[in-house]
């Protein structure tokens, strides 16, 4: 890393949701979730959640790096309606080396509508797709 963000970093993200991050196009394959109402879905929340701390950490990477989600833990609690926008907030709350961990609050224009904890592991991209490339190997045994 160039740099590490520090304790109290933060950083806001906006994404206005479509008809293409509700519920029934979760998993479209799923009776169950097509029908369900076509609201923000948790899951695409998260994204966006992981998204927002993604773009965060970006102008402290060196080239090669990036950084991959290792743990969340969030409460959903209010819909949001295609159309309206999600502003998450992220704050950097924890720094150990490449691990970070964040505060997240999504909202709407109307309530809050998630929180919690999202943490995240900085690596090499040619380190981990080496051990991806071990994976495929053991899988084509």
């Amino acid at each position: 890393m160039k740099s590490s963000p520090q304790v109290g970093d933060l950083f806001t993200f906006a994404f206005t949701v479509t008809d293409a991050k509700t519920v029934p196009a979760l998993y479209p394959e799923s009776r169950s979730f097509t029908a369900m109402p076509g609201v923000f879905a948790t899951g695409y929340m998260v994204g966006l959640m992981e998204w927002a701390c993604i773009e965060a950490l970006a102008p402290h990477l060196d080239e090669g790096e990036g950084s991959l989600g290792i743990a969340i833990a969030v409460d959903h609690t209010a819909p949001t309606l295609p159309g309206q926008t999600v502003t998450v907030t992220v704050t950097c709350d924890r720094v150990d080396g490449p691990r970070l961990g964040w505060s997240v609050v999504a909202r709407d224009e109307i309530d809050q509508i998630g929180a919690g904890r999202h943490d995240r592991a900085v690596v090499a991209w040619d380190r981990f797709n080496g051990r991806l490339a071990q994976k495929r190997a053991a899988l084509s045994s």
